[in-house]
């Protein structure tokens, strides 16, 4: 906690953007929005986003913003850009947004290899276009598939017995004094944005074409191959992470579903397992 409180001069615009994400999640549209251009503008005054990241973000949510009402091939180009426009925030390729390096190369404990975190102001922007472009994410709630949703969570406790057994983690129980930042940034800058994205939107809209199977497939390999930066091997334990989460959404169509999954198996991993993996 003290670690927290001690980065609340440099972090609090986040927790603005927290809050947009909280408000979108609950259907508050308006308090969403509000926030969203209180955050953009501080985030601008600040320095932390330049006028060109503030207008491809515009850019980008106007876009999604009249997808619902197209059709054809206007409704397929404008989904085409949107991807691309989304892949671009998520890789850190667009100019001008000066995400907080919050911590540089530091370990969960002695026998795990350092990683830096960053807190991002471009990823969560897609967030909120995907939400735009795809409105029925969080309207779609259907009586629980108890079998998909219980094949999807054996998937998470099955990963790392697979990545035990691989020597890709060891168990080793920390709390790393930044826990708490970590929590807050995996949770909403990440998993909200990530499950969003590839299972509401990506998913959803896959499955509209290809039927329930393609849309599971593909999304959870296109999650893989997200994370191709970090090798084959995390593109194969992703694409089952994709999978058990996938199973979740499609067995619940409740957004938070995939995001409690892929967060929970993400803080399992800090506090009882080498993190990111062993040194």
């Amino acid at each position: 906690m003290t670690f927290f409180f001690s980065t609340l001069p440099v972090t609090w615009p986040w927790l603005i953007l927290i809050t947009a994400q909280v408000a979108a999640m609950v259907r508050r549209t308006g308090l969403a929005i509000a926030l969203l251009v209180l955050f953009v503008s501080v985030a601008l005054v600040t320095g932390l986003m330049s006028p060109t990241a503030i207008v491809a973000v515009a850019l980008g949510l106007i876009v999604a913003f009249f997808l619902p009402r197209q059709n054809g091939l206007l409704a397929f180009a404008g989904h085409t850009l949107l991807i691309l426009w989304c892949l671009a925030l998520g890789a850190h390729l667009l100019p001008g947004f000066n995400n907080l390096k919050l911590l540089d190369q530091v370990q969960a404990s002695v026998s795990s290899a350092s990683f830096t975190l960053h807190l991002n102001l471009d990823k969560p922007m897609v967030f909120f276009a995907v939400l735009l472009a795809w409105p029925g994410m969080l309207n779609g709630a259907i009586q629980t598939r108890i079998r998909p949703l219980s094949a999807g969570l054996m998937i998470l406790p099955g990963l790392f017995l697979l990545g035990l057994s691989l020597g890709a983690v060891r168990v080793d129980l920390s709390a790393p004094n930044w826990w708490l930042v970590f929590c807050l940034s995996n949770l909403f800058l990440t998993c909200l944005t990530e499950e969003a994205f590839f299972r509401g939107y990506l998913q959803s809209a896959i499955t509209s074409r290809l039927g329930v199977t393609g849309g599971l497939i593909a999304a959870s390999l296109l999650f893989g191959l997200a994370h191709i930066s970090g090798g084959p091997a995390l593109v194969g334990f992703a694409s089952l992470l994709g999978l058990g989460c996938g199973l979740g959404y499609y067995a619940t169509r409740r957004l938070w579903v995939p995001v409690a999954m892929h967060f929970g198996f993400n803080l399992t991993h800090l506090l009882l397992f080498t993190y990111p993996g062993p040194v």
